[in-house]
């Protein structure tokens, strides 16, 4: 009996120490009701209890609003509420209302994609928690708009990862925000904001030199104005200009500065032709993902010049659909790019 009870108060904590931070935290929850002894154990894993997945759950407002308000959630550091059902401002709001000054004081990470219900005035309430707040997402949310900017850049002033990937009303009134208040920002993603120009995104790559990725996807409105500046980002190594009908060679030119860069989608970039993909070649020596996806103007010149520059770090090389080039099979291009294990970026 004595041995058992060893096992209960020694064994089982240890294992769960080892056991637990690699389950998924659903199953986490569902060993909390597996015995006292589990239970035990499992609150004594702090870092178990610094993360709150609700991804994708029913009733996930109530179940923000209950988790919380429990003790072994006062230190959570990150909040995933991707895609979560029957999440409202309301709920937001109330957990403000609710929760100490200390609430939510280390929460760094905080995403809220795909929950279209939340407005600026949940965005409001919510970061208004958050003092440390360091990521934010808000993919395919249309209900956020320049005031929301405005209250994130108020509450939330460490945020280095920003996410409105389909956030169609915010404006260039944002960016200038973003440019002024964050500095520091290493990662931003305003695909699909289509109200933006060039002179909001001017100011971001004049003030945000941090910036380490860029996604700039399916925003046709830019031109080489704001494309010329993205040489300023010396730390760049992500940048995605899928769909980018203005960008001419000039603008790929000024991008080649960007010697850091590892992946640069050109998909649909119409305009670009060998020039500029050889300048990409010269200036980006250590990319490992190229797509030229869709491109006309591209030929087999564009290919020799980054074999000569970048054949021992492209591992991703998409040229379908670029008919200028005749030698694109399989076989051609490892020739070329022996690296290569994969050949297609868009389907």
């Amino acid at each position: 009996m004595a041995a058992g009870g060893d096992w209960e108060r020694e064994t089982v904590p240890r294992v769960m120490a080892i056991v637990s931070p690699r389950l998924p935290q659903r199953d986490v929850y569902s060993l909390l009701m597996a015995s006292p002894w589990c239970y035990h154990a499992l609150l004594s894993v702090p870092t178990l209890w610094e993360v709150l997945d609700l991804h994708e759950m029913s009733k996930a407002g109530e179940r923000l609003i209950s988790a919380l308000s429990l003790v072994r959630y006062e230190h959570i550091k990150k909040i995933n509420l991707e895609f979560a059902q029957e999440v409202e401002d309301e709920h937001l709001i109330l957990l403000k209302s609710q929760r100490k000054e200390t609430t939510l004081q280390d929460l760094q990470h905080l995403n809220l994609n795909g929950c279209q219900k939340i407005s600026d005035k949940g965005i409001e309430a919510i970061t208004g928690c958050c003092p440390k707040l360091r990521s934010l997402s808000v993919y395919w949310n249309v209900r956020l708009t320049d005031r929301g900017i405005k209250h994130l850049m108020k509450n939330s002033r460490e945020v280095v990862s920003l996410n409105l990937s389909g956030c169609k009303n915010i404006t260039d009134h944002s960016l200038n925000l973003i440019a002024d208040s964050y500095h520091g920002l290493e990662e931003l993603d305003i695909t699909r904001c289509t109200k933006l120009t060039d002179n909001g995104l001017q100011q971001i790559l004049l003030k945000c030199s941090s910036l380490r990725s860029l996604n700039l996807y399916a925003l046709s409105s830019l031109t080489d104005a704001a494309y010329e500046k993205i040489g300023c980002l010396a730390h760049l190594t992500f940048l995605d200009l899928c769909g980018a009908p203005n960008l001419s060679d000039q603008g790929l030119s000024c991008i080649a500065r960007c010697k850091h860069l590892v992946s640069l989608n050109l998909t649909w970039c119409v305009r670009v032709t060998d020039v500029g993909v050889a300048a990409i070649a010269e200036g980006c020596r250590s990319l490992e993902l190229l797509s030229l996806y869709g491109i006309v103007g591209v030929t087999d010149k564009c290919l020799e010049a980054l074999s000569n520059s970048c054949s021992n770090t492209l591992m991703t090389l998409d040229v379908n659909g670029c008919v200028g080039i005749k030698k694109r099979s399989r076989d051609d291009l490892l020739k070329l790019f022996p690296l290569l294990r994969c050949f297609k970026v868009h389907s």
